[in-house]
């Protein structure tokens, strides 16, 4: 969440920033500052409510030594008990509209990125060349199909639409994507974490997933339940809770963590009507980076994370490019994103493949998550996430960027260790 004292002391830049993202916070801020000072203001009260008691209460035995009558310091200790009770119950109403206020609220977007949304994103780089074919190129649902790599009709027998399966050559290709990724991350110093695929509400709460967007995701109980749980929509939800309501020593940062998790989304959607087979489903597999950092060392991480994806993509041999988000096509906790977007040829532009994001210290104070400098003091920390990367969309592309006249694909070289042939017919 937002820092309450930069809530406090810049409510109008506040307003203004969360704009850009398309967010009017003019009712939230108000709203905000109006329970912070009821808050703050019965706190006091309390505060000195119980230190009036605490004093009279020494009198008691001194009045009793000395013969004087206490009945009038017990019927004022008793207002000041029944005031403070009063006081109690009403703070505690009070915070939690406040908490509830403040969870509400989007992250700030960075300053230096644009307002508005898609319209306003800003390609960075490119990479490679854009294929082009001496003959009539197939789209990878039919390339799939035809290789037997995907089988769409059995997967939507399964489970229904937005589901398939991975079968022979597809299943080991899309297998060794995956361990192409986590070998390379490996190397980059990266520790690998196997975490559970369902979570409880704290870790959507951390994230900024919840509660805002708590109908998004697949919940295995009812509302009500006592261990309410839902399957994880991406590995950022479960990795940036590892250290939830914990302080790290300033030695043990950074801390860089991979996972591997299949990820399931409630929404598939589809924007556009070339968007189909693997292109947007509600399971697909990924893996994601997660990064821990002292806040001075933030904007270093993330570019270490943009250099990460791209080097994956790269070395996959794509084309692609690197893309800056405008404030409003940022995801609602995150300060900033850059999308790494490669190449179909069938829809004739860029889809993202990875999003690398800065929540800043968004999700830190959302979980408690803390780093105890090495001069004693407590500061949150900050927490980044990118993918490493999500195959989905990658298969697509290797087919469809990688095919032949006679409709076989080569297959990328640093794959080709994995699965022992370079052509798949």
């Amino acid at each position: 969440m937002i820092d309450i004292k930069y809530i406090r002391e810049n409510p109008d830049e506040v307003v203004k920033r969360l704009a850009a993202k398309g967010y009017d916070a003019t009712a939230d801020v108000e709203n905000i500052l109006s329970l912070d000072r009821e808050r703050r203001t019965l706190i006091s009260e309390t505060d000195a409510f119980k230190a009036e008691q605490n004093r009279m209460t020494k009198l008691i035995p001194q009045y009793k030594k000395e013969g004087i009558d206490i009945s009038p310091v017990l019927r004022k200790m008793k207002e000041l008990s029944d005031s403070i009770k009063k006081n109690e119950e009403k703070l505690r109403y009070v915070e939690e509209r406040f908490s509830s206020s403040m969870l509400v609220l989007p992250n700030l977007p960075d300053p230096d990125l644009l307002p508005g949304g898609k319209e306003n994103n800003q390609p960075l780089r490119y990479f490679g060349e854009v294929p082009k074919f001496d003959f009539e190129p197939k789209n990878h649902v039919d390339l799939c199909t035809d290789l037997g790599l995907i089988d769409y009709k059995r997967g939507a027998k399964l489970s229904g639409s937005g589901f398939w399966i991975y079968r022979g050559l597809g299943a080991r290709l899309e297998w060794a994507l995956l361990n192409f990724f986590i070998d390379t991350h490996l190397k980059n110093g990266y520790e690998l974490v196997l975490v559970p695929h369902m979570l409880g509400y704290e870790c959507g709460l951390t994230a900024g997933q919840f509660p805002k967007f708590k109908n998004e995701v697949f919940w295995l109980e009812a509302e009500g339940d006592e261990r309410r749980r839902f399957m994880l929509p991406t590995a950022e939800t479960a990795l940036v809770s590892l250290h939830y309501d914990e302080i790290i020593p300033e030695s043990e940062l950074p801390k860089k963590y991979i996972s591997y998790t299949p990820c399931f989304r409630r929404e598939a959607g589809s924007y556009r009507a070339t968007e189909r087979g693997m292109v947007r489903g509600h399971q697909f597999n990924k893996v994601e980076m997660v990064q821990y950092t002292l806040p001075e060392d933030s904007d270093r991480a993330f570019e270490e994370l943009v250099s990460n994806a791209e080097n994956l993509v790269r070395l996959l041999g794509f084309h692609f490019r690197t893309v800056k988000l405008a404030a409003g096509d940022c995801s609602y906790s995150m300060a900033r994103t850059y999308d790494i977007e490669i190449y179909i040829p069938s829809m004739n532009g860029y889809i993202e493949v990875s999003s690398v994001s800065n929540a800043r210290d968004y999700q830190a104070r959302r979980g408690m998550m803390r780093v105890r400098r090495e001069s004693g003091k407590i500061d949150y920390v900050h927490t980044l996430n990118g993918s490493g990367l999500a195959t989905s969309r990658i298969l697509p592309a290797i087919v469809e960027q990688n095919q032949n006249a006679d409709g076989s694909v080569r297959v990328p070289e640093v794959l080709q260790k994995h699965l022992g042939f370079d052509v798949i017919r």
